[in-house]
């Protein structure tokens, strides 16, 4: 089970950190992404982590302004976005997907997903 949780309205140039917390998962063999759909738009992939290999995704439209990591000891990811934009806005959403290999591709079928929390970015 997955739950997203730290959405909120922010201004552009601000920063929110998102969470997902897992439960009954082996946390260490699974990837997780982080993935949103803003409104009218199609669900895309933003970030991905590998907790097994350690290996990180990011989409070119989040370099340089979202990191993803992750706490194994808390059995949680976690996806800090800075200098937000309006673009931004949407349904972020994590999902899981166990993992047999290296690196993380928003293109594998991830089949657990959590609730997701709204990021709003306006002033």
């Amino acid at each position: 089970q997955l739950q997203a949780y730290g959405g909120g309205l922010v201004q552009p140039g601000g920063s929110l950190r998102l969470s997902c917390a897992a439960s009954g998962i082996t946390f260490n063999d699974y990837a997780i992404a982080w993935f949103r759909q803003a409104p009218g738009k199609e669900r895309e992939g933003v970030a991905c982590i590998n907790n097994k290999e350690g290996d990180t995704t990011l989409v070119d439209s989040v370099k340089g302004r979202f990191t993803v990591s992750s706490d194994n000891a808390k059995n949680a990811v976690y996806l800090q976005m800075n200098n937000l934009k309006p673009e931004d806005t949407a349904v972020y959403y994590c999902a899981a997907i166990l993992v047999h290999s290296g690196g993380c591709f928003l293109s594998w079928g991830f089949a657990s997903w959590g609730q997701g929390t709204l990021v709003t970015v306006s002033s």
